[in-house]
């Protein structure tokens, strides 16, 4: 799976979940002080209860949530920055 110009498009994935985890984590902990709350900023969207398949043998669970903040679209874009300069 590779993009144009020899770029393999998982490094891409993986630059863009770096991203946004290190924006989370950023936006978390400055969300916290006085003038940088604004960085804290977003909205939590995604599945309040877990959607359960229970088979007898195995009990699966299936659940996903999100929370896109201010300072994880900056680390989006900071991922994106870095890829191209890569």
């Amino acid at each position: 799976m590779y993009g144009g110009k020899g770029k393999n498009n998982w490094s891409l994935f993986l630059l863009l979940l770096g991203g946004i985890v290190i924006g989370g984590f950023i936006g978390h902990y400055l969300g916290k002080v006085p003038y940088m709350q604004w960085i804290g900023y977003g909205q939590e969207f995604g599945l309040q209860n877990p959607i359960i398949l229970d088979l007898s043998v195995i009990i699966i669970q299936f659940s996903i949530k999100m929370e896109i903040t201010i300072a994880s679209i900056l680390g989006i874009i900071a991922a994106i920055l870095i890829y191209k300069r890569i």
